[in-house]
């Protein structure tokens, strides 16, 4: 590949938590608590995740500065997931009834140092939350819930792979 089409090639970027296997195995068993349609898309076990920031397209030769940028102090955390929703645009997702204050940091900070970047924050208030399918607008959450709770020790820095087998790929890892 001529150097030029590398140094003008982009990957679409996001800040995430992933959950390591304990909390994936906790979200099969809340997954298998919904009621969901055909037509639904199911994330597979492997794409979960709560997105701290989506970036977006980033030139590929920014990706050593950003990731240099990205690992900031912070204090890792456990959050409950425990909120079954359907949002807009048929997402079934499932939130924390309470956003730890060590999250809230984490993600003001980060929204530093994108700005500091020269990279896009959505402006939109942060609603934390994994989201479980798409295309679940007729999804029926359930009424009871077993808790997810998540030890959270890391974040990463993740790209979106355009690859129906591999939904994303962790780039580098934080904490």
């Amino acid at each position: 590949m001529p150097a030029s089409t590398i140094a003008h090639r982009t990957e679409r970027l996001f800040i995430a938590f992933w959950p390591d296997e304990v909390v994936q195995k906790q979200l099969a068993i809340h997954v298998r608590q919904w009621r969901l349609p055909d037509p639904c898309v199911q994330y597979q076990s492997a794409d979960w995740h709560a997105t701290l920031h989506f970036i977006g397209p980033v030139n590929v030769d920014r990706i050593p500065e950003l990731a240099a940028q990205l690992d900031v102090p912070w204090q890792p955390f456990v959050w409950v997931l425990d909120q079954p929703q359907l949002w807009a645009h048929g997402l079934a997702v499932l939130c924390p009834r309470d956003v730890p204050e060590a999250l809230n940091k984490l993600h003001d900070q980060l929204v530093h140092q994108l700005h500091w970047l020269n990279l896009p924050v959505d402006s939109r208030p942060y609603r934390p939350h994994v989201t479980l399918a798409r295309r679940a607008a007729t999804a029926i959450p359930p009424t009871s819930v077993i808790p997810v709770v998540w030890q959270v020790h890391q974040f990463a820095l993740v790209v979106s792979a355009r690859d129906t087998r591999q939904r994303y790929r962790i780039i580098c890892q934080f904490g």
